[in-house]
């Protein structure tokens, strides 16, 4: 199943962090972004939070 960012939320307190990636994942991560008419951000927001759902799950077994 394709990877479908999240809606994006009304706003909660956040912070800001800077991460270091390579330009083909970045490239990656901006055409999911136009595709799904949302923001880099929260594409990789979306995916974080996933993975860490899928960790916990694993985690519960």
């Amino acid at each position: 199943m394709a990877f479908v960012p999240k809606k994006t939320k009304e706003k909660i307190p956040c912070t800001y962090k800077s991460i270091y990636i390579k330009e083909e994942l970045a490239k990656k991560i901006e055409q999911i972004a136009k595709d799904n008419d949302t923001s880099f951000n929260n594409v990789v927001i979306s995916m974080i939070e996933e993975c860490l759902k899928d960790d916990k799950d694993y985690k519960e077994q």
